[in-house]
């Protein structure tokens, strides 16, 4: 257990046998025979080790807990593999402390995750994607307006979601999988909020894809067109812009990115898919946003990021109602047990929050 728990942790470190063998002042071979578990390392050693490579030493000691599908990846392909060993690190140390703390609840405090029984059976066309969208919001109770908190509204029904902040330059967007059985969404935390709700939407598209798609179709094409429909249902935006238009202006869709969060070029996408706008228009307008740069970045304020709460909630949930200590509490939260009292008394003057 120990040798799995080694190796995960210096992969996600980005931190190679090497190195970390001189760090130590061990050598290659022992640390990979550490990690092959045909040695076991000593107290000293796993507190040296556990230091640099930026975890508590009870990680080592974590029992498994989570089983994870293979996930559907939304990122660039210059990501490189010692970034994507990071981001898989810290997903892996994410989920297991998630499943950790809803074991310890007598009854699960989340909800199961289902899908409404009234989904086609078979999937092949865009309109087909236009319904689905509104299918989902209806099944949730959303109705056809803004969604303004999309990570709460994906975890109420069931979905975790986990935010990465690893330094990757940028290239990953996010991914979905199942973790020991209930659906899981991650997405990049320091994407602006447009681009985060992108992608929260497009994973929740391969959710409900699923088994459900001809052959003849691209999946990720589908999964962007139902991520803008249920961001910005077609009812929803012909009442904004009207039914057809000769042009559009640019404040316009910047309106429209701060209602609904939706980036702009997502908007005028959406406003060519639902036939408001036709091709030589949509045309126009997109080499408008790549001669002003906005293709890459967009002008004026950014949409806000989002946020996951539900963790730490759960977490004063269960020491409020004793399921755990205040020392289990800060460890499943990755906070010296100090810092995290000073969080829980709610003492601003010696913490942020």
């Amino acid at each position: 257990m120990i040798g799995e728990r080694l190796q995960r942790a210096r992969k996600a470190a980005g931190v190679s046998l090497r190195v970390l063998a001189n760090q130590t002042d061990l050598s290659q071979t022992t640390i990979n025979k550490f990690e092959k578990e045909k040695l076991t390392p000593s107290s000293s050693q796993l507190i040296k080790i556990a230091k640099l490579l930026g975890v508590r030493t009870e990680y080592f000691f974590r029992p498994p807990v989570i089983e994870m599908q293979p996930p559907e990846y939304r990122k660039k392909s210059t990501l490189s593999q010692k970034d994507l060993n990071k981001i898989q690190g810290d997903i892996f140390d994410q989920a297991e402390r998630w499943h950790e703390l809803l074991a310890l609840y007598p009854i699960s405090p989340i909800k199961s995750f289902s899908l409404p029984t009234s989904l086609p059976e078979l999937i092949s066309t865009q309109s087909q994607i236009e319904e689905l969208a509104v299918t989902i919001r209806h099944a949730w109770d959303l109705g056809l307006g803004c969604i303004p908190d999309l990570i709460d509204t994906l975890e109420s029904q069931g979905i975790m979601v986990i935010s990465t902040s690893v330094e990757n330059d940028q290239k990953f967007d996010g991914l979905a999988s199942v973790v020991n059985t209930i659906p899981l969404i991650v997405v990049g935390g320091k994407w602006v909020g447009d681009r985060q709700r992108f992608t929260l939407a497009h994973e929740l598209g391969h959710f409900l894809l699923k088994n459900r798609l001809d052959n003849t179709v691209d999946e990720e094409k589908l999964c962007d067109h139902f991520a803008g429909a249920f961001l910005l249902p077609k009812s929803t935006l012909i009442s904004h812009l009207g039914e057809h238009r000769q042009n559009l202006e640019p404040r316009e869709l910047y309106f429209l990115k701060h209602e609904f969060g939706l980036s702009m070029q997502g908007i005028l996408f959406r406003a060519k898919q639902t036939g408001i706008i036709g091709k030589t228009t949509f045309e126009c307008l997109l080499k408008l946003f790549s001669a002003k740069g906005w293709r890459k970045c967009e002008p004026h304020r950014p949409y806000p990021t989002e946020n996951t709460l539900l963790f730490k909630q759960l977490i004063y949930r269960a020491l409020a109602e004793s399921y755990i200590s205040e020392s289990k509490a800060a460890e499943l939260l990755g906070l010296p047990v100090i810092q995290f009292h000073q969080q829980r008394t709610l003492d601003f003057d010696s913490v942020t929050h």
